[in-house]
């Protein structure tokens, strides 16, 4: 199962190349759309790594794919600037889907 990055931001993309991850750089809402079709309809994709500006681009992609039962797996990951919803994200996530505060 592969991994593949959309990416708004070409640092972040060279980086993950790097690393050995395939993706594109994408900044217009309908083309990400269009390429998120395309690779949940490719069996070898598992996850797809979106970075927070392109989730924020696409918030109602986002939540249909999370919320349907297909085999996907859409992880969002700050960009080079990092989060901007501050260094608690995660935390306040967590509490929030399962009530748990850590």
């Amino acid at each position: 199962m592969r991994s593949y990055l959309i990416s708004d931001n070409i640092d972040t993309f060279v980086g993950m190349q790097m690393a050995g991850l395939e993706g594109v750089v994408l900044h217009e809402k309908e083309e990400i759309v269009k390429k998120i079709e395309e690779l949940k309809k490719d069996k070898s994709i598992g996850i797809i790594i979106i970075t927070e500006k392109i989730a924020a681009k696409i918030p109602d992609e986002i939540s249909r794919i999370k919320l349907s039962k297909e085999r996907l797996l859409l992880v969002e990951i700050p960009d080079r600037h990092g989060w901007s919803k501050g260094s608690d994200a995660i935390l306040r996530y967590v509490k929030e889907a399962i009530g748990i505060k850590l």
